[in-house]
């Protein structure tokens, strides 16, 4: 594939120290290693444990297939459509480990098949779409071959479990040590194949505060609006990513200066560039102060703070003074919706606790107002609070409103809502076997 040898680095030549991974993630990959196969950690995890990051997962590829692994591990669960993938499950803990896997596209296919026959798109293990955006790819490989399959050359490190070695093929280490971000193999070609991969540069970017590597960063500039092609729900949930990985200000900046902001949000994007104090911006300083300080900022929150003030400019548009609070955002929310239909796809749970999020800011502009204990005990009263303590850190007006609210807050009971995904989706499942009526059940006797 590449003539070029890979760089290996002996446990003395790196700083990757054992201590510094996951007790579940060694037990693994001792046991893939123990029973003849080659087990290592990859991806982001090596990355930041090279610069002195904490990694958020710990994620494993082996030269064992998915069948091989379910063997192997009684708390193996297989999943994934696009590419089996198993989860090894623990007490606190799920890691994902991954059969090593190649690239290559259709052509490829089709040279290496002995057959002579013509593949078909549906029946490969390598699908496209009719614009080149990879559908499916499902073919093992080596080691080097998926090490150039991964986006960009940070994320194709290795750890092997073997020798405790840091295996390069790509060029990884020498882009950690200039800090850039750098596709692997053609930017435009790897954009192409999938657009959302635009947006990860810019988050690994923000995030790592790296700089994008020229031809990379002249890639996303061509090809930014290829990013519509991407799944509405895949590209609701990286934008999520990206802005609550803790530099929200940094990626708000690159997704506007890149085009790929405007690609998904052409209206919002357009009244960002108008509205004076420049909203968008002060929202994301406050949504990077909030993680930096500790505090969680659920996915309704980050869309009340971000869009917010949006959603009530389209009310202010539609609807004269003096219009029912409650009708001009709900019509306005359904405005918004349709504008990003298609682009990017809310659940209508996280859609329905923005609208109560919104609401409550009305009634929470009257202090104490009528039983205001019980608006505090509205599920969605800690995500309206800290809406209004974002306005008030814009609107000093707001600021004895918001303290009345905190000090009442902590004094009332209310109900748990139940846990949400970082989508906003719901983790539970409703449970039970459904009742039968009793209309039904008199008629059966």
């Amino acid at each position: 594939m590449h003539n070029n040898p890979p760089v290996i680095l002996k446990r003395s030549s790196h700083t990757l120290s054992r201590t510094l991974i996951s007790p579940n993630a060694l037990k693994t990959m001792y046991r893939l290693r123990d029973n003849g196969f080659m087990a290592c950690l990859v991806g982001g995890s090596v990355r930041d444990l090279l610069i002195g990051r904490t990694p958020k997962d710990f994620d494993l590829a082996t030269n064992a297939t998915p069948a091989e692994i379910k063997k192997l591990f009684r708390n193996c669960r297989l999943v994934g459509r696009r590419f089996r993938l198993a989860h090894i499950h623990f007490k606190d803990e799920i890691l994902e480990l991954a059969t090593f896997r190649k690239g290559g596209d259709q052509a490829e296919l089709e040279e290496n098949d002995d057959s002579g026959e013509d593949l078909p798109e549906t029946h490969s293990h390598l699908q496209k779409s009719d614009e080149g955006v990879l559908l499916r790819d499902n073919l093992f490989g080596t080691p080097e071959e998926d090490a150039w399959r991964r986006d960009f050359t940070v994320n194709s490190l290795s750890y092997n479990i073997a020798d405790f070695s840091i295996i390069d093929y790509t060029g990884g280490i020498e882009d950690l040590g200039k800090r850039i971000i750098r596709t692997i193999g053609d930017p435009d070609a790897r954009f192409s194949e999938d657009p959302v991969r635009m947006i990860r540069a810019v988050r690994l970017s923000a995030q790592l505060d790296f700089s994008i590597e020229h031809h990379s960063w002249e890639a996303i500039l061509g090809n930014f609006k290829r990013i519509t092609l991407s799944s509405p729900a895949r590209l609701f949930d990286e934008l999520v990513k990206t802005l609550l990985a803790g530099s929200a200000s940094t990626a708000l900046e690159l997704l506007s200066t890149s085009g790929i902001l405007g690609a998904i949000l052409p209206e919002f994007s357009c009244w960002s560039l108008e509205k004076e104090g420049n909203s968008p911006s002060k929202a994301a300083e406050w949504i990077d102060k909030s993680l930096s300080e500790g505090k969680s900022v659920p996915t309704t929150t980050l869309l009340a703070v971000l869009f917010g003030d949006y959603i009530q400019s389209i009310a202010k548009r539609l609807f004269p003074a003096g219009t029912s609070y409650q009708s001009m955002t709900d019509a306005a929310i359904a405005a918004f919706m349709n504008e990003i239909a298609g682009q990017l796809f809310i659940p209508q749970r996280t859609v329905m606790r923005l609208r109560e999020i919104l609401l409550l800011q009305q009634r929470m502009q009257k202090i104490p107002g009528k039983k205001p204990e019980n608006v505090a005990a509205r599920a969605a009263f800690p995500e309206a609070l800290e809406l209004l303590a974002f306005r008030a850190s814009n609107d000093k007006t707001l600021e004895r409103t918001l303290h009345w609210w905190q000090r009442l807050g902590p004094t009332v009971e209310r109900a748990q809502p139940e846990a949400e995904n970082q989508n906003g989706q719901s983790k539970s499942k409703r449970g039970g076997r459904r009742r039968r009526s009793k209309r039904r059940t008199n008629q059966e006797s």
